[in-house]
């Protein structure tokens, strides 16, 4: 496993803004997703995007109690993170619920909040999109990486997604078939070359492990 410097930072373009998508779900693998982001990959100038596609037929409950804290953004935002597993989970068995809606702006309302006690300066905006016209889950995001110069999601690492890590699908099809490759597995390999994928493990001991279509198993301490 490889180990050093995981930043997607430029140093030397202080005065260059760059757009930064994160896939954000209420999930302990898309806060670790955002932590990395707003510790090693965005600037002040840069723009933060949140991104979060809700899939037209859900086939998931919302996990909003598995919410990873992220003590390293500071006290107010581990706080405020740390709320959004308390109200709302008992809401979401209810597929396509008016209280179901309201989860989802409050804990994106919550990691847009996070960014800002991170870094004040820094812009975040919040995209919500739904999945259409037959494309899954990974094609969705996909097409919202065309303009935008990193997108860091959330992975949790499987046997399978190990072993089938270097696996590439051609891009604008459909996943149907093909369950084993995960999102961030499908996004690494067919996001456009001027766009760079970091797929992103929190591990316990506060450092990360980072896939990109260049690296593998890259441990980050944190």
């Amino acid at each position: 496993m490889a180990s050093g410097n995981g930043s997607n930072r430029n140093p030397h373009a202080t005065n260059t803004s760059r757009k930064v998508l994160v896939v954000a779900d209420p999930t302990r693998e898309s806060a670790g997703a955002l932590q990395y982001a707003l510790c090693h990959a965005v600037m002040e100038q840069d723009e933060l995007i949140l991104l979060h596609v809700i899939d037209t037929i859900p086939s998931w409950r919302n996990t909003l109690s598995t919410f990873l804290k992220m003590p390293s953004l500071g006290t107010s935002a581990t706080a405020s993170l740390g709320d959004i597993g308390g109200g709302g989970a008992g809401g979401g068995a209810g597929g396509g619920s008016g209280a179901e809606g309201v989860t989802v702006i409050d804990f994106l309302e919550e990691m847009k909040n996070a960014c800002k006690v991170s870094q004040p300066k820094l812009k975040v905006r919040v995209m919500k999109v739904e999945t259409e016209n037959g494309k899954d889950r990974a094609n969705t995001i996909l097409l919202h990486t065309k303009e935008v110069d990193v997108v860091v999601i959330g992975q949790k690492r499987t046997l399978s997604s190990t072993l089938l890590g270097g696996y590439k699908r051609p891009s604008g099809g459909s996943l149907k078939g093909a369950k084993m490759i995960d999102t961030a597995e499908y996004l690494i390999h067919n996001t456009p070359g001027t766009c760079t994928c970091v797929a992103v493990q929190r591990k316990a001991n506060g450092g990360y492990v980072l896939n990109t279509k260049t690296h593998r198993n890259f441990w980050l301490l944190a």
